[in-house]
């Protein structure tokens, strides 16, 4: 850029020749200047106002638009944003088959503390003493008095009342977190069902309510998925059939001084166990911690109704009897010789008491519970037809009922299958399953010879599963069972108005350690279906060392134990259910009957 000087030489010479004064053009050079440089500032300012109305501009049609965009929406409630993967503490309630709710759950609270922020915190710990019975107060001072520690968990849950304790001691170094904790409201009542539930991921804030056993386990996933949006879980368990069924077990197993019991009373259509009981039981809402040594059996934990693989004894006669018939080589009438001596693979097979029952047919054989009748029957049924049978009635594999502890259930089934094992099997020795395999299998009897699957799922409708004997075998397998109450070893079954089927068993408890049978020791079982000519239900009774001592010797067989216990279940459950007796009035005189 060319500067001007403010007195060109030319110019002032030309000035002085003309007498003209120098100064002025020096003068006039300096206005102009300053006239350019005025300008030019005038330029860049009005230039800058101009860039910074666009961008106010701009800025002020950004925010406009976005309030318009947010008052066109609906509104919503604003929510707290948390850094890190987020604690799902929300869970699904389960319901029985009625909907009355079995498993909750409950907002509560947790307790911790911060130790640096504590002023008395001796005071603290034998405040806390005083609170909670199993508090260790020299313990908890040390940690509290602990440099170190910024922070503890003190109790996971806590009740009102304790909260409210808590909050009187004053300290301000214990603070409280909210929880939400799973409640099962009926206590001890399908405890083994539900199983139980505990925390998972804690915060201080929230905590995760994982399944620990049972159904809660099972369905874990299913139970904490938002999808479900609050719809709860359908069991197939009747909770007063439920209680009811635990209340006559539990006086029959005190009364008969047995170990442990178990029951399970199913749908013979659709599979639905409607209730399943396992004595000793617990309460989910303080759900003990499980053994470290010793019978797993002894634990209030085991599940004697799904996990306890035992030999059921003379239940299984009447699958070989059923089988039998249904291959076409007897029926109910065919006589078979059951005299001894009866020797299989060199082995004598004998019968309770040493009793000859001479030549009987099929039907007494089921009825007076012949080992040798029935043994003969599986001989010529043969080992591999057995063995499909009871695969098809699912003794083979555990139940696919929908708790964790299903799967433990795994039957006993001999190494080498041998003629003796045929025969053996029979009559329920030599092959161990639950409580519940027996009911799928004795239901298969009952709905007329189609194979369920035990399931605690409220169902829609009947199972469409395989077929396994004809509807006329079942009927007549169905007659035999009726006879063994009427007739027969279970005398003490029989309930008024519902017309009982079943069958008992009475097998001799193997010895733990060195092989063997205890002599004193039993696991005694009933069988039964009602209403036997038309059959609805499927209940099982087990017992675990019972002994019946009202005699002048004890009795422990299954007809003086198992039985019993389970008519009165029976009689319980039975109105319960929706099942109305059957009486036979007779025929009044001068009344005549115009409807049924």
């Amino acid at each position: 850029m060319m500067r001007t000087p403010l007195r060109p030489l030319a110019r002032i010479l030309d000035a002085r020749q003309k007498g003209e004064n120098p100064d002025a053009i020096e003068k006039e050079n300096r206005r102009l200047r300053h006239e350019q440089m005025r300008d030019k500032t005038r330029l860049q300012s009005e230039g800058r106002l101009l860039v910074l109305g666009v961008m106010f501009f701009c800025a002020f049609g950004v925010i406009g638009a976005r309030m318009g965009t947010i008052a066109a929406t609906e509104a919503a409630e604003p929510r707290a944003t948390l850094t890190g993967a987020s604690i799902v503490a929300s869970r699904a309630d389960i319901v029985d088959r009625h909907g009355r709710v079995l498993a909750t759950n409950m907002d509560t609270h947790s307790l911790y503390a911060h130790p640096q922020q504590m002023i008395e915190p001796e005071r603290a710990a034998k405040e806390l003493g005083k609170i909670f019975d199993d508090f260790d107060v020299e313990a908890m001072t040390r940690r509290f008095n602990d440099p170190k520690k910024k922070f503890m968990w003190v109790r996971k849950k806590l009740s009102p009342e304790q909260m409210q304790a808590v909050h009187d001691i004053g300290e301000p170094g214990l603070l409280f977190g909210p929880r939400e904790m799973r409640l099962y409201p009926n206590g001890a009542i399908a405890s083994h069902v539900l199983g139980g539930a505990g925390f998972g991921r804690e915060g201080v804030h929230s905590a995760e309510v994982i399944g620990t056993a049972g159904i809660e386990k099972f369905y874990d996933d299913e139970l904490r998925n938002p999808a479900r949006e609050g719809a709860p879980l359908e069991l197939a368990i009747d909770l007063t059939v439920q209680a009811a069924s635990e209340e006559v077990l539990y006086a029959g197993m005190k009364l008969l001084n047995a170990k442990g019991a178990a029951s399970v009373l199913m749908d013979v259509q659709t599979g639905e166990v409607i209730s399943i009981v396992s004595l000793p039981d617990f309460d989910p809402n303080d759900r003990p911690n499980p053994l470290t040594e010793g019978d797993a059996s002894d634990s209030p934990l085991f599940n004697r109704a799904v996990q306890g693989v035992y030999e059921l004894g003379s239940t299984y006669k009447i699958f070989a009897a059923a089988q039998a018939m249904e291959l076409g080589l007897v029926n109910p009438n065919t006589i078979i010789d059951t005299r001894p001596p009866f020797k299989v693979g060199g082995h004598k097979i004998g019968e309770f008491d040493n009793h000859n029952y001479g030549q009987i047919s099929v039907s007494e054989i089921i009825i007076k519970s012949s080992n040798r009748g029935t043994g003969k029957m599986a001989l010529a049924i043969g080992k591999k037809r057995q063995q499909e049978f009871l695969r098809k009635l699912g003794m083979f594999e555990p139940t696919p009922a929908e708790i964790v502890e299903a799967q433990g259930g795994q039957p006993l089934l001999p190494k080498r299958w041998t003629d003796l094992s045929a025969v053996t099997i029979s009559y329920g020795h030599g092959i161990s399953t639950t409580p519940l395999h027996l009911a799928a299998g004795y239901a298969a009897i009952a709905n007329g010879g189609i194979a369920v699957k035990p399931t605690l799922l409220k169902q829609s409708g009947p199972q469409d599963g395989e077929r396994v004997m004809s509807e006329a075998v079942a009927a007549a397998s169905r007659t035999m069972l009726r006879k063994v109450v009427t007739e027969g070893t279970a005398s003490f079954g029989e309930v008024a108005g519902y017309h009982v089927g079943g069958k008992t068993g009475t097998a001799d408890k193997p010895k733990e350690r060195g092989g063997g049978y205890y002599k004193d020791k039993v696991i005694a079982t009933f069988a039964s279906m009602f209403p036997a000519h038309d059959p609805k239900y499927v209940l099982i009774v087990t017992l675990d060392e019972p002994v019946e001592t009202s005699g002048k010797k004890p009795r422990r067989t299954a007809g003086w134990t198992a039985v019993p216990v389970a008519a009165e279940m029976i009689g319980r459950v039975a109105p319960l259910l929706g099942l109305r007796p059957e009486f036979n009035t007779g025929q009044l005189e001068g009344v005549v009957r115009i409807s049924q």
